[in-house]
């Protein structure tokens, strides 16, 4: 066996480290971080001497930290609640109440973290996590350079000056969406970041970027011959890009205010899984080969004016309806949202790629809330064939091949072909062909914060953002949001909750080869 290769078959377990939430009293750590952390421990995923410090505005300690964590974990993680797993984890959880922008807070911090350091053999290493409302990413930034935070050898000169361990110590900081609200206040928040940090050291997450379906898009494109030859403009008619959600804001109409769909779902999201659909092969598969690739393809989208934002991007409110049977309010009516409000519900684009792979094709996305149904997929449509060759099925009434990749719920990929009908006469229909991973594998897949939280602990950035990947959407964007905050809706709400959005939308096929085809209902 040669070793180098069996080294690299080996799952690498990350060095020890202190992680650090902030905003650890919130939503986003019960019902994902924590679950996440817990059962990378079931599955003896994370390092020893891992530790974990909540910081929050809530005054618990560690053992009121401890015990709603503990709920947490019970509720909402993949992997059953164990007493011998949680037991040992949660000795490794503590709480320290702290304002955000409060320098003596952060030196409380920063004497918490050198301790553990000392007692759980971390030597400085430091995970930084901003789980707070987007407000407070600026002021702890800057307190985290202040402190010495951001740099372990200010933590721990003494390990820094050993050379002791694998290497130097490292902090790194994740920071979640939305990375701003436009390029402004992205460019703002970069220059912060990397002052203080650096690029190398921070990772923007977008969960999608850690689903094993939205990762399998690369591996099922360059893992496999038959494929690649016919992922181009030769032969693919257009590509649609949707992630419907059935349900409304729920507890977020506040937020949602200052969001809505365009900044939500389709800066991130959406045009993380178009990069990935349509980019070009990596030289290799390492982060910094793969987020040039993303990259490049991103600044070959065709950049539209304020103008051309009327014809190439459309927006809904939706209205009351029903979903499922059961009467739902309309966006207007939800908790914390302004009885005139115009706040885009669903947004859609219509995009083209001017490069030599894509020219021509057009990319449909679309994103709303109180679709009918929950489903995020990516559906590829292939060109007719050139001639019909069957009388009794004319060429019209062929169905286009279709690869669906679908990426929430009932993951998998479809294929889409037409096939004869069995009887005397030759007729033809379309079959499909499925591959879903919760029959072929028989395990169960990671839930994406689990796999993204431990490549950041391994220093492992290939399926979080670049700054440059960020800028980049926003500048496409801003045009569109221009022209939505210029001219108020005349139609709001405009579709009912329960239907696949506005008519409107279907304006975005006029004049192109797709006309006919319209919007796919997943």
């Amino acid at each position: 066996m040669n070793p180098l290769r069996e080294s690299l078959r080996l799952p690498h377990t990350p060095e020890p480290c202190t992680f650090v939430i902030f905003g650890a009293s919130g939503d986003l750590t019960r019902r994902k971080l924590m679950p996440a952390l817990y059962a990378l421990a079931a599955e003896q995923r994370l390092p020893g001497g891992f530790s974990v410090v909540g910081a929050a505005r809530s005054q618990w300690n560690d053992a009121q930290f401890r015990e709603r964590m503990r709920a947490a974990v019970a509720e909402f993680s993949r992997i059953p609640f164990q007493s011998a797993v949680w037991e040992p984890f949660a000795a490794s959880l503590f709480y320290l109440p702290v304002e955000y922008d409060d320098s003596l807070h952060h030196a409380r911090l920063k004497e918490m973290v050198r301790t553990l350091a000392t007692q759980k053999g971390t030597r400085g290493n430091s995970l930084f996590y901003l789980a707070t409302p987007p407000s407070a990413f600026l002021p702890i930034i800057r307190r985290l350079g202040e402190s010495g935070l951001a740099c372990p050898a200010a933590v721990l000169p003494e390990v820094a000056a050993s050379g002791q361990g694998v290497g130097p110590p490292w902090a790194r900081i994740i920071v979640e969406k939305p990375f701003g609200r436009d390029l402004a206040s992205a460019r703002e928040l970069d220059g912060l970041l990397q002052q203080v940090f650096g690029e190398e050291q921070v990772y923007r997450i977008d969960h999608y970027l850690g689903k094993e379906t939205v990762q399998n898009i690369l591996v099922f494109r360059f893992a496999n011959g038959i494929f690649e030859p016919v992922w181009n403009r030769r032969y693919v008619d257009h590509v649609q890009i949707t992630v419907a959600e059935s349900i409304g804001v729920e507890e977020r109409g506040a937020y949602y205010e200052e969001s809505g769909a365009l900044r939500d779902m389709v800066q991130n999201h959406l045009m993380q899984l178009l990069a990935l659909v349509a980019m070009e092969p990596p030289a290799a598969f390492g982060a910094r080969e793969v987020r040039q690739e993303k990259e490049k393809l991103l600044r070959a989208i065709r950049p539209m004016s304020r103008e051309q934002a009327a014809h190439m991007a459309v927006r809904g409110q939706y209205g009351p309806g029903a979903i499922a049977g059961a009467a739902v309010p309309g966006y207007r009516q939800e908790k914390g949202v302004a009885p005139d409000s115009r706040t885009e519900t669903f947004a859609a684009l219509r995009l083209l790629i001017d490069n030599w792979r894509w020219a021509g094709v057009p990319f449909f996305l679309r994103s709303g809330k109180r679709l009918p149904r929950r489903v995020t997929e990516i559906a590829v449509r292939f060109r007719r064939p050139p001639l019909g060759l069957f009388p009794e099925t004319p060429l019209d009434q062929l169905e286009s091949n279709l690869f669906a990749f679908r990426i929430q719920p009932d993951e998998g990929i479809s294929l889409r072909f037409e096939a004869k009908v069995p009887g005397q006469e030759l007729h033809v229909r379309p079959v499909n062909m499925e591959f879903r991973y919760g029959t072929s594998f028989g395990a169960a897949a990671p839930e994406a914060y689990e796999t993204l939280l431990l490549d950041a602990m391994r220093g492992d950035a290939t399926h979080f953002a670049w700054s440059e990947t960020v800028e980049t959407c926003w500048a496409l964007l801003e045009p569109v949001l221009e022209a939505w905050a210029a001219e108020a809706p005349a139609d709001f709400p405009n579709y009912e909750a329960g239907t696949w959005g506005p008519a409107a939308a279907d304006r975005l096929f006029e004049g192109t080869s797709c006309e006919a085809a319209g919007w796919r209902r997943p």
